[in-house]
């Protein structure tokens, strides 16, 4: 498909980027590795590495296999959350709360927890090591860095993205310097976008919180949130959109990093029944809905310690069941529209969803 764009999905979004199709493979940390992201791109679409739970030496080395791989443009992602806040009241209190699950796989919970990776936003090497390396484009969740650091990448020629999930934070990463908008809905899989988590959250679908911000930001708007289809691409174009991203449709590529148990739950049960939570990992995600959800269910927010300090549990727990042959217990993230998922080859799912695309008739 590469070299062979229809000129009614090309668009200012598009050609900045350097891209064939409309189409943004999401930055899944721990699912999408330089194999999926190669693949995408090469395609003609955007492929997209999840870098934000990564130091910088393995993000470097993350992203020099993707060159290896593809001499087309592809995406890096990273996290800008507020860093943690150590509560060992609540920490110890969620601990205790958790014992009984290690408990029935034959283990402990740790005794106390960490801050497993850094936000961005603190991070001096991963600045640096992004200044050095300059991917064609990269994007910011949770919240943003300084605005003299977007400036500094996009002097590097880096095109910068921010997520939103509501105007405010569009219009704060506007404001900061970010090139395009990432219209995270609720619907979408992993980990909400919120800049602050203890805010109210309107819970704007994806194609509302679309048409909001391609009507009053002055910078292209990219839609995220329960798309599978090339219907539903074309559906988002017609928005407002200027590309759409897809995580969850990628995630049961051959190239994709999910385990068989991940690519058995999308088209299990809890495909059906996705669910958001905050008890994996301290901030809202929408997972499959699998053991681990199911004991969540009525915890109340205030009870659970800071992303992504609470991560930490949630990753030995994890790690202990599936010592013990359980694997519900895992971070299995992924949207709403996880039944329509397709076990295709990434070369394959891009041509399908371009032939839905032109077959919907709808132009940018």
């Amino acid at each position: 498909m590469q070299g062979q764009a229809d000129p009614r999905f090309q668009n200012g979004l598009t050609r900045a980027v350097g891209i064939d199709w409309p189409i943004i493979q999401a930055p899944m940390a721990g699912v999408s590795g330089p194999a999926l992201a190669a693949a995408v791109s090469n395609a003609g679409g955007l492929g997209s590495l999840g870098l934000g739970a990564m130091a910088a030496d393995a993000a470097a080395e993350t992203i020099a296999a993707t060159r290896a791989a593809t001499d087309r443009p592809f995406h890096v992602n990273l996290f800008c959350h507020r860093p943690a806040r150590a509560d060992p009241a609540r920490e110890a209190a969620w601990l205790a709360r958790m014992g009984p699950l290690f408990a029935g796989f034959g283990a402990r919970p740790p005794e106390r927890l960490a801050e497993i990776y850094r936000s961005y936003a603190e991070d001096r090497a991963m600045q640096a090591m992004l200044l050095d390396l300059r991917p064609p484009v990269v994007s910011f969740h949770f919240g943003l860095p300084p605005a003299d650091h977007l400036a500094a990448l996009r002097r590097a020629g880096v095109f910068v993205m921010a997520s939103a999930t509501n105007l405010a934070e569009a219009r704060a990463g506007v404001a900061a310097g970010a090139q395009a908008i990432i219209a995270q809905g609720w619907e979408a899989g992993g980990h909400r976008g919120l800049f602050d988590p203890a805010a109210p959250d309107p819970r704007l679908g994806m194609l509302a919180l679309v048409q909001m911000l391609a009507a009053a930001l002055p910078v292209p708007v990219v839609a995220a949130g329960g798309i599978m289809t090339g219907g539903a691409v074309a559906g988002a174009l017609a928005a407002g959109a200027s590309a759409a991203q897809l995580g969850t449709a990628f995630i049961a590529c051959p190239e994709s990093l999910a385990d068989d148990s991940y690519r058995a739950a999308l088209t299990g049960a809890g495909g059906q029944r996705t669910v958001m939570t905050a008890a994996i990992s301290g901030r809202p995600a929408r997972c499959l809905g699998n053991r681990f959800t199911d004991w969540a269910a009525d915890l109340a927010a205030a009870e659970i310690p800071d992303y992504p300090r609470a991560y930490d549990a949630g990753k030995a727990l994890n790690a202990a069941a599936r010592a013990a042959g359980e694997t519900g217990f895992g971070a299995q993230w992924a949207g709403q529209g996880a039944p329509l998922a397709r076990a295709l080859p990434a070369a394959a799912l891009m041509a399908a969803l371009v032939q839905e695309m032109r077959q919907a008739g709808a132009a940018p």
